[in-house]
């Protein structure tokens, strides 16, 4: 599919949704245009490797599964 085949095909897409579904759409469309400024290279971080005491990093571990384990089915 050429990019113009693609515009054309979510075009015709958003325009059969419901004005707030289209507002949705919108905002996702906006929001993967924003560019993000590039991160710092793995080799400048290597500096902080073992500075998170392990109990923190286990909090974090066990934060992330319970957050992650779930959906939320009003999302995308």
């Amino acid at each position: 599919m050429t990019g113009t085949v693609i515009t054309q095909e979510i075009i015709r897409q958003v325009g059969k949704l419901p004005y707030e579904s289209q507002q949705r759409v919108l905002g996702f469309a906006q929001a993967l245009a924003v560019h993000s400024p590039k991160g710092v290279e793995g080799k400048h971080l290597v500096r902080f490797a073992g500075s998170i005491r392990s109990g923190d990093l286990k909090a974090m571990s066990k934060a992330i599964e319970a957050g992650c384990e779930k959906i939320d089915a009003d999302e995308w």
